[in-house]
């Protein structure tokens, strides 16, 4: 007897061991590119071609995970990052994704670059249930979670910031008659709708809305055609190039209305040295991250970790390029995402982690900018704040504003 009951309570024992040792199993969940020592993350930037400039945001994303996997990972798990070359080419997109899908088999495919890459590669991933995540492109169709539940974006849409600017036109000169230059295309067209909506009820502010193509040389004529409809406002809903040739051409005619030019075109070296420091003094824009190259954040707390990353993972690293900052910004919030998922790594607790985002403020946002995300609210950052170009540097100004855009 006593050699039996030493059996049923071996066996009891056992049971109970490997109930327990069930429990701590069912607790992980993986799904592909997932496991007890990795997590494998996608992704495809231009770094070759007409946007190889923005290959250094891939670049401080490759060094912000080495950062994180020599301090131990996310959760004990080490970041595998796979990148690749899609030299800004549609086609080219699509064809590196079904690599990291298909071949590297990733958990999701993090911050790819560009509207048309996106919009090639928005449809397959989603079939496949894969999320497209933080995606690096300003576009408002990326804030559609009912049609596109697997895609995500991050920086402030267009709309968003066209949105801001009509508010604060409507606050400081609600009388004030408004000509818009926008480029013909989604981007341009984003930001004509911002400000449509922006202006509400006193839209008819809006007394011209001229387009010009991105393969014209040259956009003096539009800057003269706007002149003489005498406008108190100028939007300037360009890319970087255009945005100099407009700044630099007033300046030519001697033409000084107010000037409003868009978050991607505030670039100091690529807009306003070309046109002219003089040129540029007073011109307007938006904000929501911090300048690396502005000395009143040296002895920012967020932005001393950011200079000290720097230092380490990437020595040399221009500290004035917005693309630096852009990166890590966008990879913290990945590290934050995954950091919530605990040991549930599926790709469908992902995206809802990625959607329960609570006033997250990454080191390089401004103060006051936070990003919230909710499950019908798929755009993290919506908040920018008014800055005016001063000298030889921006200064922002006023309250932070928030510029939300409900999803259609």
């Amino acid at each position: 007897m006593p050699f039996a009951r030493t059996l049923r309570t071996a066996a009891l024992v056992t049971a109970v061991a490997t109930l327990a040792s069930t429990a701590a199993l069912a607790q992980k969940k993986y799904d592909t590119g997932a496991t007890d020592t990795e997590i494998k993350i996608g992704n495809i930037m231009p770094y070759s071609g007409p946007a190889s400039a923005y290959g250094i945001i891939g670049k401080t994303e490759e060094a912000y995970f080495k950062m994180i996997n020599d301090k131990g990972g996310i959760n004990g798990r080490k970041i595998n990052f796979v990148t690749y070359d899609d030299g800004y080419s549609p086609p080219k997109a699509v064809e590196q994704v079904r690599k990291l899908v298909e071949s590297d088999e990733v958990l999701a495919v993090f911050n790819p670059l560009g509207t048309p890459s996106n919009s090639a590669i928005q449809k397959y991933l989603n079939a496949k249930k894969i999320p497209q995540l933080f995606v690096a492109t300003g576009a408002t169709k990326w804030n559609d979670p009912k049609n596109f539940p697997w895609t995500m974006g991050w920086q402030p849409s267009y709309q968003s910031e066209a949105h801001i600017y009509a508010q604060w036109l409507l606050k400081e000169k609600p009388d004030a008659k408004v000509a818009i230059l926008y480029q013909n295309d989604d981007f341009g067209k984003d930001y004509l709708k911002g400000t449509k909506d922006g202006f509400g009820a006193k839209a008819s502010n809006i007394i011209l809305e001229e387009s010009y193509e991105v393969s014209e040389p040259s956009i003096d004529g539009h800057i003269v055609k706007i002149k003489a409809a005498n406008p108190d406002v100028l939007m300037i809903y360009t890319t970087p190039k255009f945005g100099a040739q407009t700044i630099k051409k007033t300046a030519e005619l001697g033409w000084k209305p107010l000037q409003i030019i868009t978050n991607v075109s505030a670039s100091v070296g690529s807009v306003m040295k070309p046109a002219g420091f003089e040129a540029s003094q007073g011109v307007l824009s938006a904000a929501y991250a911090k300048d690396g190259a502005d000395p009143r954040w040296n002895d920012d707390p967020g932005m001393k970790k950011w200079a000290e990353f720097l230092d380490k993972y990437m020595p040399g690293a221009d500290k004035t390029d917005a693309s630096i900052v852009y990166g890590y910004g966008a990879a913290q919030t990945l590290a934050k995402a995954l950091e919530q998922c605990g040991d549930d790594l599926t790709r469908a607790n992902l995206m809802k982690q990625a959607a329960s985002l609570k006033d997250f403020a990454p080191d390089t946002l401004l103060p006051g900018v936070k990003i919230n995300t909710g499950p019908n609210d798929f755009a993290p950052i919506s908040q920018l704040q008014m800055q005016r170009f001063k000298g030889e540097k921006w200064e922002q100004f006023g309250e932070i504003l928030n510029g939300d855009v409900a999803p259609e």
